[in-house]
């Protein structure tokens, strides 16, 4: 307001604001009060001056300002924004915030108290809506993440099923907290007697998509199974279907071992599409890796993919994984080709503990929490007869 404006238009800019004015004594007795506060009280002027406007709150807000805001205001000469609720004459309870400031005399002595009141209920009600539509995400978000775990179920099996000759292990760890769904899928089924697939594999990216390409890929190859038993076939009918889907563009890498059984051991035939390649693990020596590279599936219309054979003896054992293992990065770098050699090399021994020591040891190297999903699948020849029958059927 301008030093050039009228006492009528001072005096009507105090009466008329769109804020409640009042102006009390230091212990809170109203003085003067301006007609929108009269309107927001329900009261009428004459009934208000000499009543403490602290006795107009509700018993909640009239202990909050004795207790606290009074002598907060007399010691530092200000409040604002503080959220209360004025009682009106009709009974009713009205959202106000409330600012203050103390007037001095010459002394620096308090005199009274100045106060802007504003009704807050449509921003209660806005307040009130938006904590409602927290609650209603945060509903949806659980339900969401149900849905996810139960999504997830069903792409990965619940336990490894018992081989006789064999003993096997498998883990499944998703990214992060787990809430989302993963490309990350394995399987092990039979297509015959004493013959069995194994298959590891990666569909690119995370979410709703990825886990219907997940499902394809599962179900294909064990379609696929039924009509070949030759894990080239099965990929290449994979690859046929990724291509001829039109509702994805998602690729899948794969690596697949076929185990017959040739006394006292098997015969495993590992086939790699795009996917790391598997490693055997000796009853002693090295850890080597177990195929040949080959094309990942969708990419192109004919897939390169080179099966590789070999007899895996009693002590023996290959362990299949996806990108998640060796990509796993902490605050010494990557987990690595190396690492995962060496782990395995330390801690030959059980199907079980070859596979969990390893995944222990990635999560570990990104201080508990993922930064892709992780599937280990392990194969071993139990060392003597008397442990032929051993399985673990640990599932994460």
């Amino acid at each position: 307001m301008t030093a050039a404006a009228t006492s009528a238009e001072r005096e009507a800019f105090f009466y008329d604001a769109p804020c409640a004015f009042i102006s009390t004594s230091t212990d809170g007795a109203i003085q003067l009060v301006n007609r929108t506060f009269v309107t927001m009280a329900g009261y009428s002027a004459d009934e208000l001056i000499g009543r403490r406007l602290w006795s107009l709150l509700t018993v909640g807000g009239r202990i909050y300002i004795e207790t606290h805001l009074a002598p907060l205001l007399l010691e530092s000469g200000q409040l604002r924004g503080i959220a209360l609720e004025l009682i009106d004459a009709a009974g009713d309870r009205i959202p106000i915030l409330l600012s203050a400031t103390v007037t001095r005399g010459e002394a620096g002595r308090p005199t009274g108290i100045r106060v802007a009141m504003f009704d807050a209920t449509e921003r209660r009600a806005y307040e009130t809506e938006l904590l409602a539509a927290r609650t209603r995400a945060e509903a949806s978000d659980a339900r969401a993440r149900q849905l996810v775990r139960s999504l997830q179920q069903t792409l990965i099996p619940p336990v490894t099923p018992t081989v006789a000759g064999l003993d096997l292990a498998a883990a499944y760890r998703p990214a992060g907290d787990g809430s989302e769904v993963g490309g990350d899928f394995y399987d092990v089924f039979q297509i015959g007697h004493d013959d069995w697939i194994v298959v590891v594999g990666d569909v690119t990216g995370k979410g709703a998509e990825a886990a219907a390409v997940t499902a394809l890929a599962r179900y294909t190859i064990r379609a696929a199974a039924v009509i070949t038993a030759e894990p080239e076939a099965i990929l290449t009918t994979l690859n046929d279907v990724l291509r001829q889907d039109d509702m994805t563009t998602r690729w899948c890498s794969v690596v697949m071992a076929r185990l017959t059984r040739d006394t006292p051991g098997w015969i495993v035939e590992v086939i790699h599409a795009g996917h790391p390649l598997a490693v055997l693990v000796p009853a002693h020596g090295r850890v080597i890796e177990l195929g040949r590279p080959g094309t990942i599936l969708g990419a192109v219309a004919t897939a390169d993919l080179t099966p590789v054979r070999r007899s895996l003896g009693p002590g023996e054992a290959v362990v299949l994984y996806t990108d998640g293992v060796t990509e796993g990065r902490g605050a010494t770098g990557f987990f690595g080709e190396d690492r995962l050699r060496a782990v395995l090399e330390e801690h030959r021994g059980s199907a079980n503990g070859l596979t969990y020591r390893l995944l222990d040891d990635v999560v570990d190297l990104q201080a508990g929490r993922t930064s892709d999903d992780i599937v280990i699948v392990t194969i071993r020849v139990p060392s003597t007869a008397a442990s032929s029958g051993q399985v673990s059927s640990r599932s994460e």
